[in-house]
């Protein structure tokens, strides 16, 4: 984080521990009732007020002020709260289905959270996304991690322009993340001949998956990462359920472009996470519409996405429309993020960003309330 980024979370801090939790009489920050505090360089600010459970309608008042407060400050133009009610203790990520046992996942080391970008029909632009909404993440502050997971076609090298560096082994053994835009990053792209066809099987595909999950020093002699996205493959397929297995995922955003021939598989990619317990904070609309001199043109249907969302009972995350910019930034190497910081669409991820991570706070804990300004 930026030394203008710290100065204004170290302002927000102050400002919040101002405001006195009502139980202990001390300051909400001292009290640790104030959770997962973010800084966009672009103001805007996004934390969580955790109160104990039975005690949501009594920290109503507490977060109105916190949000005012916060509000009040130089430099912030938009806040977002979270008021989360709670039992005291340990927070469980994900709670099993009804009737069934939970999933048992073992978690990544020095790593807060883990999101996953899925598709389930390849060809809708899923990998882009998860590289600009990871640099999204960055923007607003938090320490990111990217692991592209597409052992059959991976993508990151190009993405990223990156295609030419290898990870080295620490003493300890374990692959140091390569660091891109502020990024660390990895890719079984970086490591075997990007003109070598991936002719693996199932067995093979899921032992590369656990050699980059768990050989990987995410955040060993570095600060520890906040957040760490995830680059599906495209389907339902042996790589997710090896995932499902192997980590406590905070949650899954699902990309799909709007006709039909792909929103059935993204039905189907919204179940598989259903029953592998893992939340999907939303779905996103990829090629939502092409911007002509003529008006907005819907070249693969209008709305789908959001419709299916809606059908399947999960959050909509917002369109993204059809960019010639971001294609020439991918085919660059740097993503659109970072090389177009005011550009409308990037404010667009960002909201993408932000609303996926107040929806992986809901589906953390119960009986929440979110209030926007």
């Amino acid at each position: 984080m930026n030394t203008s980024l710290q100065a204004r979370r170290d302002a927000i801090s102050r400002a919040l521990d101002a405001i006195k939790d009502p139980l202990s009489g001390n300051g909400l920050v001292t009290a640790g009732r104030v959770g997962n505090l973010l800084v966009s360089a672009d103001g805007g600010v996004v934390f969580a007020i955790e109160a104990p459970a039975g005690e949501a309608q009594r920290f109503a008042a507490v977060r109105d002020a916190a949000e005012a407060a916060v509000r009040a400050l130089e430099g912030v133009a938009k806040v977002t709260v979270v008021l989360t009610a709670h039992a005291e203790g340990p927070a469980k990520p994900h709670a099993p289905h009804p009737n069934q046992p939970p999933r048992q996942a073992q978690g990544i080391p020095h790593v807060a959270m883990v999101v996953a970008v899925a598709s389930a029909k390849g060809g809708v632009g899923k990998s882009t996304v998860a590289v600009n909404l990871a640099a999204a993440f960055a923007a607003m502050g938090m320490r990111t991690g990217l692991l592209d997971l597409d052992v059959y076609g991976p993508s990151l090298p190009t993405l990223l322009g990156i295609g030419g560096r290898k990870p080295v082994f620490g003493p300890d053994k374990m692959l140091r993340p390569i660091e891109a835009h502020g990024l660390r990053t990895m890719s079984i792209g970086y490591i075997v001949d990007p003109e070598q066809a991936m002719i693996w099987r199932g067995a093979m595909a899921t032992s590369a998956v656990r050699q980059m999950i768990d050989e990987v020093a995410w955040g060993h002699e570095l600060a520890p990462l906040d957040i760490l996205v995830l680059d599906l493959p495209p389907g339902t397929g042996d790589v997710q359920l090896t995932l499902a297995q192997r980590i406590p995922l905070d949650g899954a955003i699902v990309v799909s472009t709007p006709q039909e021939m792909a929103l059935a598989d993204v039905r189907r990619g919204i179940m598989m996470f259903d029953k592998t317990h893992i939340p999907v904070l939303g779905v996103v609309e990829n090629m939502a519409w092409l911007e002509t001199p003529a008006g907005r043109v819907h070249i693969f249907g209008d709305g789908g996405a959001r419709r299916t969302a809606t059908a399947a009972g999960v959050p909509f995350l917002g369109e993204l429309p059809i960019e010639v910019a971001l294609r020439e930034s991918a085919d660059a190497g740097t993503p659109f993020v970072i090389a177009n910081p005011d550009h409308p669409l990037t404010a667009r991820f960002k909201d993408i960003a932000a609303a996926a991570l107040a929806n992986a706070a809901l589906a953390a804990k119960p009986a929440p309330t979110i209030r926007f300004e």
